[in-house]
Protein backbone atom coordinates (compact mmCIF):
# COMPACT_ATOMS: atom_id res chain seq x y z
CA UNK A 1 0.00 0.00 0.00
CA UNK A 2 1.03 3.55 -1.07
CA UNK A 3 -0.43 6.70 -0.46
CA UNK A 4 -0.58 9.85 -3.02
CA UNK A 5 2.37 11.60 -4.65
CA UNK A 6 1.39 14.42 -3.12
CA UNK A 7 1.89 13.70 0.33
CA UNK A 8 4.16 15.70 2.60
CA UNK A 9 4.30 12.15 4.41
CA UNK A 10 4.42 9.28 2.77
CA UNK A 11 3.19 5.67 3.74
CA UNK A 12 4.27 2.27 2.99
CA UNK A 13 3.78 -1.46 4.38
CA UNK A 14 5.64 -3.91 3.75
CA UNK A 15 6.26 -7.20 5.48
CA UNK A 16 4.83 -5.79 8.51
CA UNK A 17 6.82 -2.91 8.46
CA UNK A 18 5.08 0.56 8.22
CA UNK A 19 6.82 3.32 6.62
CA UNK A 20 6.37 7.16 7.49
CA UNK A 21 8.37 9.29 4.50
CA UNK A 22 8.81 13.16 5.26
CA UNK A 23 8.50 14.17 1.51
CA UNK A 24 8.78 18.01 2.54
CA UNK A 25 12.45 18.55 1.30
CA UNK A 26 12.56 22.58 -0.44
CA UNK A 27 11.96 23.10 3.80
CA UNK A 28 13.98 20.24 4.55
CA UNK A 29 10.90 18.55 6.64
CA UNK A 30 10.13 21.49 8.59
CA UNK A 31 7.44 20.44 11.14
CA UNK A 32 4.60 22.35 9.49
CA UNK A 33 1.05 22.03 10.06
CA UNK A 34 0.30 20.27 6.91
CA UNK A 35 3.42 17.99 7.91
CA UNK A 36 2.61 17.12 11.73
CA UNK A 37 -0.96 16.11 10.45
CA UNK A 38 -0.43 14.18 8.06
CA UNK A 39 2.56 12.47 10.59
CA UNK A 40 -0.11 11.82 13.29
CA UNK A 41 -2.74 10.43 11.20
CA UNK A 42 0.04 8.18 9.43
CA UNK A 43 1.28 6.78 13.09
CA UNK A 44 -2.43 6.88 14.01
CA UNK A 45 -3.45 4.05 10.97
CA UNK A 46 0.05 2.18 11.44
CA UNK A 47 -0.73 2.09 15.35
CA UNK A 48 -4.59 0.62 14.85
CA UNK A 49 -3.00 -2.12 12.16
CA UNK A 50 -2.74 -5.77 13.51
CA UNK A 51 -0.51 -6.44 10.45
CA UNK A 52 1.72 -4.19 11.00
CA UNK A 53 4.89 -4.96 13.69
CA UNK A 54 6.82 -1.86 13.60
CA UNK A 55 7.32 2.00 12.34
CA UNK A 56 9.83 3.12 10.49
CA UNK A 57 10.40 7.18 10.30
CA UNK A 58 12.36 8.19 7.47
CA UNK A 59 12.94 11.61 4.61
CA UNK A 60 13.97 12.16 1.25
CA UNK A 61 15.75 15.34 0.36
CA UNK A 62 18.85 16.70 2.20
CA UNK A 63 18.09 16.91 5.39
CA UNK A 64 15.94 14.48 7.87
CA UNK A 65 14.01 17.44 9.60
CA UNK A 66 15.03 20.75 9.94
CA UNK A 67 12.51 21.68 13.19
CA UNK A 68 9.69 23.96 13.89
CA UNK A 69 8.46 25.67 10.18
CA UNK A 70 9.87 29.39 11.35
CA UNK A 71 7.87 30.71 8.06
CA UNK A 72 4.50 29.63 10.00
CA UNK A 73 5.71 30.78 12.94
CA UNK A 74 6.47 34.15 12.02
CA UNK A 75 3.08 34.21 10.04
CA UNK A 76 1.01 32.88 13.10
CA UNK A 77 2.93 36.02 15.38
CA UNK A 78 1.61 38.46 12.57
CA UNK A 79 -1.87 37.29 13.26
CA UNK A 80 -2.65 34.87 9.93
CA UNK A 81 -4.88 31.85 11.09
CA UNK A 82 -3.08 28.62 10.54
CA UNK A 83 -4.84 25.26 10.00
CA UNK A 84 -5.42 23.58 13.37
CA UNK A 85 -2.96 20.52 13.52
CA UNK A 86 -1.12 18.26 16.16
CA UNK A 87 1.19 20.60 18.06
CA UNK A 88 4.86 18.85 19.15
CA UNK A 89 3.69 17.45 22.66
CA UNK A 90 1.59 15.15 20.56
CA UNK A 91 3.57 14.59 18.07
CA UNK A 92 5.66 13.30 20.10
CA UNK A 93 3.66 11.86 22.60
CA UNK A 94 1.91 9.79 19.78
CA UNK A 95 5.60 8.16 18.90
CA UNK A 96 6.42 7.64 21.71
CA UNK A 97 3.00 5.79 23.38
CA UNK A 98 2.50 4.10 20.11
CA UNK A 99 1.99 -0.09 20.51
CA UNK A 100 4.43 -0.64 17.92
CA UNK A 101 8.10 -0.10 18.18
CA UNK A 102 9.40 2.90 16.14
CA UNK A 103 12.35 3.17 14.24
CA UNK A 104 13.84 6.38 13.27
CA UNK A 105 15.81 5.94 10.16
CA UNK A 106 17.83 9.28 9.51
CA UNK A 107 18.80 10.68 5.97
CA UNK A 108 20.52 13.48 7.18
CA UNK A 109 20.64 16.46 9.28
CA UNK A 110 18.28 16.47 12.33
CA UNK A 111 18.14 20.12 14.09
CA UNK A 112 15.68 21.57 17.02
CA UNK A 113 12.64 19.99 17.01
CA UNK A 114 13.66 17.42 14.14
CA UNK A 115 15.75 15.80 16.97
CA UNK A 116 12.67 15.51 19.12
CA UNK A 117 11.65 13.35 16.55
CA UNK A 118 14.64 11.25 16.97
CA UNK A 119 14.17 11.49 20.55
CA UNK A 120 11.17 10.02 20.83
CA UNK A 121 12.03 6.79 18.64
CA UNK A 122 12.59 3.38 19.84
CA UNK A 123 15.64 3.28 18.16
CA UNK A 124 17.19 5.74 16.07
CA UNK A 125 20.02 4.80 13.64
CA UNK A 126 21.74 7.61 11.73
CA UNK A 127 24.44 7.86 8.32
CA UNK A 128 27.77 8.95 10.20
CA UNK A 129 27.57 11.93 8.14
CA UNK A 130 24.69 13.36 9.86
CA UNK A 131 24.85 16.25 12.21
CA UNK A 132 22.47 17.43 14.77
CA UNK A 133 22.01 21.17 16.54
CA UNK A 134 19.59 22.58 19.23
CA UNK A 135 19.74 25.74 17.78
CA UNK A 136 16.82 27.05 20.07
CA UNK A 137 19.24 29.58 22.03
CA UNK A 138 20.75 31.07 18.78
CA UNK A 139 17.34 32.13 17.44
CA UNK A 140 15.89 33.69 21.08
CA UNK A 141 13.67 30.59 22.23
CA UNK A 142 14.10 27.71 24.40
CA UNK A 143 14.09 23.86 23.47
CA UNK A 144 11.54 23.37 25.88
CA UNK A 145 8.82 21.01 24.09
CA UNK A 146 11.65 19.01 22.79
CA UNK A 147 13.75 18.59 26.16
CA UNK A 148 10.94 15.97 27.40
CA UNK A 149 11.95 13.02 24.73
CA UNK A 150 14.88 14.25 24.36
CA UNK A 151 16.25 14.46 28.26
CA UNK A 152 15.07 10.98 28.78
CA UNK A 153 17.82 10.28 25.93
CA UNK A 154 20.89 11.98 26.15
CA UNK A 155 23.35 12.28 28.48
CA UNK A 156 23.54 15.90 31.04
CA UNK A 157 27.07 16.46 30.62
CA UNK A 158 26.05 16.70 26.96
CA UNK A 159 22.73 18.09 26.96
CA UNK A 160 24.15 20.50 28.62
CA UNK A 161 26.64 21.19 25.82
CA UNK A 162 24.69 21.10 23.12
CA UNK A 163 21.43 22.70 24.62
CA UNK A 164 23.53 25.74 25.99
CA UNK A 165 25.71 26.52 22.79
CA UNK A 166 23.53 25.39 20.04
CA UNK A 167 26.73 23.92 18.55
CA UNK A 168 26.48 21.27 15.75
CA UNK A 169 27.24 17.80 16.37
CA UNK A 170 28.21 14.54 14.20
CA UNK A 171 26.30 11.11 14.28
CA UNK A 172 29.61 10.03 16.18
CA UNK A 173 28.81 12.50 19.16
CA UNK A 174 25.28 11.96 18.69
CA UNK A 175 25.29 7.74 19.66
CA UNK A 176 28.12 8.77 22.54
CA UNK A 177 25.59 10.93 24.25
CA UNK A 178 22.82 8.66 23.45
CA UNK A 179 20.73 10.21 21.36
CA UNK A 180 21.36 7.81 18.77
CA UNK A 181 21.26 4.25 19.14
CA UNK A 182 24.06 3.82 16.17
CA UNK A 183 25.97 5.71 13.56
CA UNK A 184 26.84 3.60 10.19
CA UNK A 185 28.40 4.86 7.31
CA UNK A 186 26.09 5.31 4.72
CA UNK A 187 26.37 2.64 2.34
CA UNK A 188 25.37 0.34 5.49
CA UNK A 189 22.66 1.89 6.81
CA UNK A 190 20.26 -0.02 4.73
CA UNK A 191 21.86 -3.63 5.94
CA UNK A 192 21.81 -1.84 10.04
CA UNK A 193 18.32 -0.95 9.42
CA UNK A 194 17.26 -4.55 7.74
CA UNK A 195 18.99 -6.32 10.58
CA UNK A 196 16.94 -4.55 13.18
CA UNK A 197 13.76 -4.28 11.33
CA UNK A 198 13.85 -8.83 11.15
CA UNK A 199 14.37 -8.67 14.25
CA UNK A 200 11.52 -6.43 15.36
CA UNK A 201 9.54 -8.93 13.29
CA UNK A 202 10.41 -11.95 15.22
CA UNK A 203 8.84 -10.17 18.34
CA UNK A 204 4.72 -11.47 19.49
CA UNK A 205 3.27 -7.70 18.97
CA UNK A 206 1.47 -8.24 22.38
CA UNK A 207 5.17 -8.73 24.02
CA UNK A 208 6.34 -5.95 22.57
CA UNK A 209 3.88 -3.52 23.02
CA UNK A 210 4.11 -4.45 26.94
CA UNK A 211 8.11 -4.07 26.39
CA UNK A 212 7.99 -0.99 24.77
CA UNK A 213 5.62 -0.10 27.60
CA UNK A 214 8.01 -1.41 29.93
CA UNK A 215 10.74 0.68 28.99
CA UNK A 216 9.19 4.16 28.86
CA UNK A 217 7.51 3.63 32.60
CA UNK A 218 9.54 5.61 34.34
CA UNK A 219 8.88 9.21 32.48
CA UNK A 220 5.41 8.31 31.58
CA UNK A 221 3.63 9.26 34.58
CA UNK A 222 4.91 12.91 34.76
CA UNK A 223 4.95 13.56 30.48
CA UNK A 224 1.71 15.19 29.90
CA UNK A 225 2.37 17.47 32.19
CA UNK A 226 6.01 18.20 31.91
CA UNK A 227 4.73 18.68 27.94
CA UNK A 228 2.11 21.27 29.48
CA UNK A 229 4.93 23.24 31.36
CA UNK A 230 7.21 23.11 28.74
CA UNK A 231 4.36 24.42 26.06
CA UNK A 232 4.28 27.31 27.84
CA UNK A 233 7.77 28.02 28.39
CA UNK A 234 8.15 27.76 24.84
CA UNK A 235 4.82 30.44 23.76
CA UNK A 236 6.18 32.73 26.28
CA UNK A 237 9.88 32.73 24.17
CA UNK A 238 8.55 32.22 20.69
CA UNK A 239 6.01 35.54 21.71
CA UNK A 240 9.24 37.48 22.69
CA UNK A 241 11.38 40.50 20.98
CA UNK A 242 14.37 38.10 21.03
CA UNK A 243 12.39 35.32 19.22
CA UNK A 244 11.00 38.60 16.53
CA UNK A 245 14.62 39.37 16.02
CA UNK A 246 15.95 35.63 15.95
CA UNK A 247 13.62 35.24 13.23
CA UNK A 248 14.68 38.13 11.02
CA UNK A 249 18.15 37.39 11.62
CA UNK A 250 17.23 34.17 10.28
CA UNK A 251 15.72 34.93 6.89
CA UNK A 252 18.06 37.94 6.31
CA UNK A 253 21.09 35.67 7.02
CA UNK A 254 22.75 37.60 9.36
CA UNK A 255 23.71 37.54 13.02
CA UNK A 256 21.36 38.49 15.50
CA UNK A 257 21.48 41.94 17.20
CA UNK A 258 22.85 40.19 20.38
CA UNK A 259 26.15 38.45 18.68
CA UNK A 260 29.20 39.66 19.80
Amino acid sequence: MTEAANQLVRRSVERGIATLTLDSPDNRNALSARLRTELAEGLAVAAADDDVRAVVLTAIGPAFCAGADLKEVAAERAGQALPDAPGMPELFSAIMEAPKPVVARLNGPARAGGIGLVAAADIAIAPDSATFAFTEVRIGVVPAIISVPVMARMHDRHLSRYFLTGEAFDAAAAAEAGLLTCAVPAEELPVVSERILESLRRGAPRALARTKTLLGAAGAAGRAEAFTEMGALSKEFFDSEDAAEGRAAFFEKRPPRWTL
